[in-house]
């Protein structure tokens, strides 16, 4: 296969970059600035405005976008999201799969079913042109939890995460707002 053949099969999926740090460390901020300027882009946020600080921190982040994203709030239909909208777009970030996570549990799906749905939302991301972004949050380099739902919790984020690293076309780890590219 000529170079000229494998950089259009390359160019004809979706790139996937992968943002991981811990909690306010400036993932979102660094996963904006991935998806870069694109003429059509889309904010796919997995928060839910649960309480007032959460609604809080939602209005916050989406000042801090601008109006130039076009945001969708969508807390545990990703997969369906990304079939039905991706090919709108130039750029879309995805922000969290943590929460996602969060929330695809507290509807009750089990380990194995969530493994599934990460495996179809990166054959999703992959069958679109768009440059997606998605951050997740690194639970794995604190202390390990006393509570056991805790635990399972950190483990499966962990799992989640190495499962969309291993698929990304580039990891960055973000530490004090400062983005490193690991992969």
């Amino acid at each position: 296969m000529s170079s000229a053949i494998r950089k259009r099969k390359r160019r004809s999926r979706g790139q996937l970059l992968f943002v991981i740090g811990g909690a306010s460390s400036g993932k979102s901020a660094a996963a904006l600035d991935l998806a870069g300027k694109s003429a059509k882009r889309a904010f796919v946020a997995t928060g839910e405005p649960l309480d007032e600080e959460m609604a809080e921190k939602i209005l916050r982040h989406r000042a801090s976008r601008g109006g130039s994203w076009q945001t969708h709030e969508v807390p545990s239909d990703l997969v369906e999201w990304m079939k039905k909208h991706s090919l709108e777009y130039q750029s879309i970030v995805i922000d969290c799969l943590t929460l996602w996570l969060s929330n695809l549990l507290g509807r009750g799906l089990t380990d194995s079913r969530i493994s599934e749905l990460v495996s179809d939302l990166l054959e999703a991301i992959r069958a679109t042109t768009a440059r997606v972004v998605v951050v997740t949050n690194e639970l794995g380099l604190g202390l390990v939890p006393m509570e056991a739902s805790v635990r399972r919790f950190r483990d499966l984020a962990g799992q989640v995460n190495q499962q969309v690293a291993a698929e990304a076309d580039a990891v960055y780890f973000v530490l004090s707002g400062l983005p490193a590219r690991i992969k």
